[in-house]
């Protein structure tokens, strides 16, 4: 039997949760059900392995189950940058052994094909652009991490763009960066309305329950998974929950719920985006990992992201949202003094999962209980793809992406608390502090 000790409880801030297009959430469950296929957790992993499962199964019903509302946890905070690129920051290129590189790039060409199919399928809104990203850096040892990238893509054989400061402004307004790498391939979108999307474009055999909180999971011959109201029992589950699957405890010690912030401006007057200048449209991601992420969206918001947290427990904390706001504030008039003052309309906080070896799990954790888990901060592509690929599998097909999933090595074991806590905060503080200028 295994006990959750954390549930999902996220801020109410997020903006692109408030500006997606309204939807009627389904009901939560209540009572007992049973179902050959149960998919805890809606967010865009989740979605993916519902839909594949219920295509492969047509005469079954698939169970999927949110805690919350679709879009308004994890998968809907995100920046929307639905990358394309493998980008492994324990290497000295940023692109690693080139076979591992070139199936994670594999991986995210597969997520993006899939992704565009079913928005245009299913006329989903979420203002996908195909306007490729930029990596920008200020600080000297952010130039170097710009260069040892490009050395990686030019093994990897990928196109890409270095463009100096004199020429930024053209691109983005501010003259803040020093240098950018520009790569053709991302698409930048509004992640809550793609996940409300997906979730309202469902196969006719997934029956969605949402604020339904699963409390307790018990394995017998069939598993049964219990909640305030009810209980539902599985033949198969899968986890596609992230690091809350470590509350249940699988994956024990293996898993990092890394909370990072954003703030999003009101929309920009015509006067104000005349005196930024540069394109529409554009996503900048920062050379050193614990800087920030910008974005300006075709609504003509601007939303900076940076700092970072470790929430042990997996839910929000507003003394931590409260302190990012004020480093947004910072970090926004200096790369805007054009639009110094600008309010932002929403700041809100959300989480990745990652693992100290960048390293995900995918398969089976135990008898008739299967994962993907741990995107380390791509879930759009990541979680997409391996969403999928876990139904595929589980109905029986194998492909050399499935088989590259089920050999990678999993998440490495962490620390014990109190030491897990305290060093990933420390390390999370001291990389902020020596991002300078690029946070």
């Amino acid at each position: 039997m295994y006990r959750n000790t954390s549930t999902p409880a996220d801020d109410n801030g997020c903006g692109w949760f408030h500006l997606s297009p309204l939807r009627q959430p389904r009901a939560a469950h209540r009572g007992r059900s049973e179902a050959r296929w149960v998919v805890l957790g809606a967010g865009f992993t989740g979605l993916a392995a519902a839909r594949q499962l219920a295509l492969h199964h047509p005469n079954d019903e698939v169970i999927l189950l949110e805690a919350q509302e679709v879009g308004f946890g994890a998968s809907g905070r995100n920046s929307g940058f639905a990358i394309d690129l493998p980008h492994d920051i324990g290497a000295p290129d940023y692109i690693g052994e080139l076979a591992t590189a070139r199936m994670n790039l594999k991986l995210n060409l597969r997520a993006q094909s899939i992704l565009h199919t079913l928005i245009q399928q299913h006329g989903i809104d979420c203002q996908i652009r195909p306007d490729g990203k930029y990596q920008a850096a200020v600080e000297d040892k952010g130039l170097a991490v710009l260069e040892a990238y490009r050395s990686g893509l030019e093994k990897l054989g990928q196109p890409y763009q270095m463009i100096d400061a004199r020429d930024l402004p053209e691109h983005f307004g501010t003259a803040f960066y020093r240098k950018a790498l520009y790569t053709p391939g991302t698409q930048l979108l509004q992640p809550a309305a793609l996940a409300k999307g997906l979730a309202d474009s469902l196969p006719s055999n997934v029956t969605l329950y949402e604020h339904t909180t699963i409390t307790r999971i018990e394995q017998g011959t069939r598993i049964t998974l219990t909640h305030a109201h009810g209980e539902i029992v599985a033949e198969q589950l899968l986890l596609t929950n992230n690091a809350f699957a470590s509350y249940f405890g699988f994956l024990p010690g293996r898993l990092l719920p890394i909370f990072t912030y954003a703030s999003m401006t009101r929309p920009l007057s015509e006067d104000e985006q005349a005196r930024l200048g540069g394109k529409a449209t554009w996503g900048i991601i920062p050379a050193d990992p614990f800087g920030s992420t910008l974005r300006r969206t075709p609504d003509q918001r601007l939303l900076v992201r940076n700092s970072f947290s470790f929430n042990a427990d997996g839910r929000a904390n507003q003394r931590h949202l409260q302190r990012a706001g004020r480093q947004h504030r910072a970090s926004f008039e200096r790369r805007f003094p054009m639009l110094a003052g600008t309010p932002f309309e929403f700041t809100w906080g959300g989480s990745m999962c990652l693992s100290r070896n960048h390293q995900s799990h995918f398969g089976t954790l135990a008898p008739n209980v299967h994962a993907a888990l741990c995107c380390n901060g791509l879930g759009i592509t990541r979680g997409t793809a391996t969403g999928t690929l876990l139904a595929d599998w589980l109905s029986g097909e194998r492909d050399e992406l499935i088989d590259f999933l089920l050999g990678a090595a999993g998440p490495n074991r962490n620390p014990p608390e109190p030491l897990l806590s305290l060093g990933v905060n420390l390390n999370l503080h001291w990389g902020q502090r020596r991002a300078g200028l690029e946070s």
